[in-house]
């Protein structure tokens, strides 16, 4: 059986600490998919396609990266796409203390999932898609901080 991890999140837009995220996570599992979820609670910056396009185009030289949408419960997904495991990222303590709380409810709602974290490394721990989306909105450079090779311009 194939380990499958899902790395579910809005990737408004994708940031270096997203894409260190999946790297490193590589020699842990044969399938990793990015998976963008829709949060009717989120206004985003960037659309659907244009997300799933910058991660398509990171990821593009490592075949065992995809990237795919899905609306509903994360755990409804896994089951859909019979993934194991879901990869969260951790920067801070607090990210532990809010994952740490989902993660047990994934486990109630799907005794079959695991949850993996891994620890962000610390020069992406001040990194994050609102930090991103916030100086993209005042006209600043976001190259520093998301992955190389990537045009955000609107």
């Amino acid at each position: 059986m194939s380990r499958i991890a899902i790395f579910p999140g809005s990737f408004d837009p994708i940031t270096c600490g997203h894409e260190n995220i999946v790297k490193r996570s590589l020699s842990l599992f044969d399938q990793i998919i990015i998976a963008i979820g829709s949060n009717q609670d989120k206004k985003n910056y960037f659309s659907v396609e244009e997300r799933t396009g910058f991660i398509r185009k990171v990821f593009a030289d490592y075949p065992q990266v995809t990237i795919d949408t899905y609306e509903g419960l994360t755990v409804n997904y896994c089951r859909e796409v019979g993934a194991q495991y879901i990869l969260r990222g951790l920067r801070t303590s607090a990210d532990f203390e809010f994952e740490r709380s989902i993660a047990q409810v994934n486990k109630k709602l799907y005794p079959a999932i695991e949850t993996v974290f891994m620890l962000t490394l610390p020069e992406y721990t001040a990194i994050n898609s609102s930090v991103v989306r916030d100086i993209l909105r005042h006209g600043g450079d976001p190259s520093l901080f998301i992955p190389d090779g990537l045009s955000l311009s609107r």
